[in-house]
């Protein structure tokens, strides 16, 4: 019978670490979505809201494109292949994040 490995817990906390990040990332660039009233009245102001969305999103994706890159270095030289699904759930809370964020705009 295989050995079942279980996730460690630097994985764990790489895991919860991009949660938070997701949430941190949908926070930041709610500064940019369109208000809905003004899109009701016909207001269709975009002037800044690309600067300041990128202004808010930029440091936290490359503080967590470090951190998944320190992870993915971590987990490869490690040898800890089951950590790849973590990975994967990370990746994938992201994409939900990511595509809350665009469906504002």
């Amino acid at each position: 019978m295989p050995v079942v490995q279980t996730p460690t817990k630097m994985n764990l906390a790489f895991f919860v670490a991009n949660v938070l990040g997701t949430i941190i990332y949908v926070m930041a660039s709610s500064l940019g979505w369109t208000i809905a009233q003004e899109r009701e009245l016909g207001l269709h102001s975009i002037t800044g809201e690309p600067f300041i969305w990128a202004a808010a999103v930029f440091p936290v994706w490359a503080l967590f494109f470090f951190i998944n890159l320190i992870w993915g270095i971590i987990t490869v030289r490690r040898r800890q292949w089951r950590a790849v699904r973590l990975m994967l759930a990370a990746a994938g809370i992201w994409l939900v994040g990511v595509v809350i964020d665009f469906y504002h705009h």
